[in-house]
């Protein structure tokens, strides 16, 4: 009898990866680049009714998507944004009024990596914190191309030219890596 090879792949899990992360309940978060809310919601959940979750995106789809899956799961406290998170004050939120921002899968499909980092230290409050995941150099199996993705090494030395610190570093499954910033 042969024996079958069982792989244990780990895909990116939102619940396991921001259960790593100290968002309590009352705090403010912003989802920047939210997508379908896959975070948003587990996020909604951790801040409670007192918290707030700030879903940006530019497209109006995936805002739709967002609020539609928000409403079939009862979440109250996520509030949805289209800005172009690209341009000074993109997010349209108020300096220093977030506990966290999240930013997944985000960096690579944009050209602006720095403005995009800038705009979330401005809207942290003091030692607010940054998680960026984002996809691996190394695995190209799913994914988006190699020549799109921002190495770990490339965007610690981006965050660090725009004045951020890194705190640690999060697990993130086998395609991803993640990484909190702080103010």
């Amino acid at each position: 009898m042969e024996n079958d090879a069982t792989f244990d792949v780990k895909f990116l899990d939102p619940q396991a990866v921001l259960d790593q992360l100290e968002i309590r309940d009352g705090m403010k978060a912003a989802d920047f680049g939210c997508g379908a809310g896959h975070f948003s919601m587990v996020a909604a959940k951790k801040v409670g009714e007192k918290g707030v979750v700030f879903a940006i995106d530019i497209l109006a789809e995936k805002l739709e998507t967002v609020r539609s899956q928000a409403k079939n799961l009862s979440i109250t406290n996520i509030l949805t944004k289209r800005e172009n998170l690209e341009l000074e004050n993109g997010s349209k939120l108020p300096k220093g009024s977030i506990d966290w921002v999240i930013i997944k899968d985000m960096l690579y499909q944009n050209k602006e990596k720095g403005k995009i980092l800038c705009e979330a230290k401005r809207v942290l409050v003091e030692k607010g914190r940054i998680l960026v995941v984002e996809w691996i150099t190394e695995n190209t199996s799913i994914g988006p191309q190699r020549e799109l993705r921002i190495s770990k090494e490339d965007l610690v030395d981006l965050a660090q030219k725009n004045g951020l610190g890194v705190l640690k570093d999060v697990s993130a499954g086998d395609f991803h890596y993640g990484v909190v910033l702080i103010k």
